[in-house]
């Protein structure tokens, strides 16, 4: 073999190995990644399958995106590497001279262009399906407002509001934090996993955002407008979502949670919640004849106002400056006790003051307005029946 050859031979070798190295290598390691990707794919830095199809269909389109993403970034950059290393300076490469290449150009024009149609089907038969809220078994209202949700059954005369469960004293830190801290509701949304469930989402005030990360379920709630979502659960268990849009102040404080169950146990539950909540309608209509106390309305309406109007006006009743109007001194209070009455009920338009009419029952509305114009030295002496909520009601 000639001097020659034997350096030809070596030179080829050379390059094999480095050709082995920079993109070989590199390639046969993603592989191996990827066919361990459906192992690791609940791990906490991916996203979780989920508990209905739609939520499945997501996921399998996820994965089949990011292996996509990740084969062309590995060929595009072991390509890119090689050409570098085999063709850098210091081993004498000469840059190639050219003007425009008419094949090179319709070549990386077609590619992206099939890459991106393999893509767009699956996603778009994906986007279809998840739009479809056609032929539901369930209609579900939600309205989002700060900050809490409003959950309202459609002809089933089942509707109540879910607050945040999470303790006052666990937020401030004079208690250990639970399990489920932040994420946990008095009363969560209860569904079968028998049928088709249709979500109609709106809000009373703000933008807010419906998000149930099991369900793949993610809407606006934008106050005039309706928008509208679906799901079938297929797996009962209880399942936590967050409010997703930047709400104000307490939007951390706006868990979402659902109670899945099955078709019997929800028949069960909805017959149950239908008579409970005819009794507490009944209960109200008694209530018009009784008088409270002072003592018992200060008691009763202290815990209400605790639970739903400390966060903006505080506990001491005397507001933010420049956010939430004091209610220590406050002219309306202390002077107009049917205005007072009226704001409680029905809010004000264009401020973060919000009817409470629906969400607290007649005692409790009659009790924190005796506490209001009672407390911090405001001394009325007024103490408000819920006879008088009944007429402001009547009179609106």
């Amino acid at each position: 073999m000639s001097p020659l050859s034997t350096v030809l031979q070596e030179k080829y070798a050379k390059i094999q190995d480095e050709t082995w190295g920079c993109v070989v290598k590199p390639i046969l390691l993603l592989l191996s990644l990827l066919t361990a990707l459906p192992i690791q794919a609940q791990t906490r830095l991916n996203m979780t399958e989920g508990v209905t199809d739609i939520s499945q269909k997501v996921y399998g389109l996820h994965m089949t995106i990011l292996i996509i993403c990740a084969v062309i970034g590995v060929v595009v950059f072991g390509i890119m590497f090689w050409a570098i290393i085999h063709h850098r300076k210091s081993k004498g490469a000469q840059a190639a001279q050219f003007h425009e290449s008419t094949k090179i150009e319709i070549l990386w024009t077609i590619i992206p262009f099939v890459i991106l149609i393999a893509m767009a089907v699956p996603a778009t038969k994906t986007l279809i399906a998840m739009e479809d809220a056609s032929e539901s078994d369930l209609t579900v209202q939600i309205t989002g407002s700060q900050w809490k949700w409003h959950y309202r059954y459609f002809d089933q005369g089942v509707e109540f509001y879910s607050l945040l469960g999470t303790l006052p004293q666990q937020i401030q830190g004079q208690v250990a934090k639970g399990q489920n801290y932040l994420l946990e509701v008095d009363h969560p949304l209860v569904l079968p996993t028998d049928r088709k469930i249709r979500f109609l989402i709106t809000s009373d005030d703000v933008i807010h955002s419906w998000w149930m990360p099991a369900f793949a379920v993610k809407k606006d709630a934008v106050p005039g407008f309706i928008n509208e979502a679906w799901t079938r659960i297929n797996e009962p268990g209880i399942y936590r979502g967050q409010c997703a849009e930047l709400c104000g102040k307490d939007h951390g404080f706006m868990p979402i949670v659902v109670d899945a169950r099955t078709g019997a146990e929800f028949d069960d539950w909805l017959a149950n919640a239908q008579t409970r909540q005819a009794e507490a309608k009944a209960a109200e209509q008694e209530l018009l004849a009784m008088q409270m106390s002072m003592d018992e309305s200060m008691a009763l309406g202290e815990q209400t106002y605790q639970k739903v109007c400390a966060a903006c006006h505080q506990a001491n009743g005397e507001g933010i400056p420049g956010a939430f109007p004091a209610l220590k001194g406050s002219e309306l209070i202390l002077k107009d006790k049917a205005a007072h009455i009226h704001i409680v009920l029905y809010g004000k338009a264009g401020t973060a003051m919000q009817s409470f009419n629906k969400q607290l029952s007649l005692k409790e509305l009659a009790a924190v307005i005796t506490y209001e114009r009672n407390a911090w030295g405001n001394d009325t002496k007024d103490v408000i029946q819920p006879s008088d909520i009944e007429q402001a009601r009547q009179g609106q």
